[in-house]
């Protein structure tokens, strides 16, 4: 005999999802996102120190005068290039653990790149602009996480941006144009500034696609080295205008 007192909430075929199912999976999905991005700003802010201090211990040990010129500066140099491009086209054929290593190495050499600074600018003024660049850095990110307006079509010209300042460096390197040199440290920091919020976004637009498969983990510290050189490059440029001269 049917039980018609059976008080089982089975959805059965046809029948209309309930408002609290899609609420629960709103909060697991959003608790998942911000576990995803706080890895990512964990694995970037660890690159940063680690790079601030390898250049630091690395200027004060007297290394930086090596590297200031000479093979050895054309050779720590591109050394990070090297490192960004190999993990850029190698992503998928590079384990988790291949591109952890290659982060942490990336970041060492890095610093030893940037102890050159310290040879350029005083102590206090590199700090000053570091936490000013920290405090940008912060609002541009939250900026990018939070907003509803769609950055996606900036992103190209963004990009475009960044080959125009390459070119203009690289011009300038026989020109030697004061001008020309605060034109691109100006437009450097306006378009690593907008690269920061950019790039927030479509991390942040990226974990619906990612969450649950495989290559999560190795797009966290893709995402990780994206998120560095927007800071990077943002406090490089910054450092011009704020920078003191030894």
């Amino acid at each position: 005999m049917a039980n018609w007192n059976d008080t089982d909430q089975r959805q059965g075929f046809g029948s209309v999802p309930r408002a609290g199912d899609a609420v629960a999976r709103q909060e697991t999905f959003d608790a998942g996102l911000r576990a995803h991005m706080l890895k990512i700003y964990n694995y970037m802010a660890s690159g940063v120190l680690l790079t601030g201090l390898v250049a630091m211990l690395t200027a004060r040990s007297g290394l930086a005068l090596a590297f200031a010129s000479g093979p050895l500066m054309w050779l720590v140099a591109l050394s990070p290039l090297a490192f960004v491009f190999a993990m850029s086209f190698g992503v998928n054929k590079f384990s988790r653990g291949t591109l952890q290593i290659m982060f942490w190495a990336f970041a060492t050499v890095m610093g030893l790149s940037l102890s050159t600074i310290f040879l350029v600018y005083t102590g206090e003024s590199i700090a000053a602009t570091f936490f000013a660049t920290a405090g940008a850095f912060a609002g541009l990110s939250l900026f990018g996480y939070t907003t509803k307006k769609n950055l996606q079509g900036m992103g190209t010209f963004l990009v475009m941006g960044v080959i125009g300042l390459i070119i203009a460096s690289v011009i300038n390197i026989f020109l030697q144009s004061s001008t020309l040199t605060l034109a691109v440290s100006f437009l450097g920091v306006l378009i690593f500034a907008g690269l920061t919020a950019y790039d927030t976004q479509r991390l942040k637009r990226e974990y619906q696609y990612l969450r649950g498969t495989e290559f999560a983990g190795k797009a966290v510290i893709m995402g990780a080295l994206s998120l560095y050189l927007d800071f990077i490059n943002m406090f490089l440029f910054l450092l011009r205008f704020m920078g003191s001269r030894e």
